[in-house]
């Protein structure tokens, strides 16, 4: 029957990469997946909010779009006369 072992550790020096356990006996053969967590990432929207003007338009944006101030493209039509 197989066994799952999860463990969060930091990469070292050279790639090296510990897993302290004593659920492994030595000798055990073991089949290694690492997932790796991406550094820093951000939403688009938060990246956005960042900038004072950015923010202003987003805001002004959801407020038209709030009130109905919309306006609809029908794509089809749009490359069709424009693409």
């Amino acid at each position: 029957m197989l066994k799952g072992l999860k463990q969060k550790v930091i990469v070292g020096k050279n790639g090296k990469i510990e897993l302290p356990t004593t659920e492994l006996v030595e000798g055990t053969t073991v089949e290694i997946i690492i997932l790796v967590e991406p550094q820093n990432e951000e939403d688009e929207t938060t990246y956005l909010l960042k900038s004072e003007a950015n923010k202003k338009q987003l805001i002004k944006a959801l407020e038209n779009a709030n009130q109905g101030n919309l306006i609809e493209i029908d794509l089809d039509e749009y490359e069709k006369n424009y693409l």
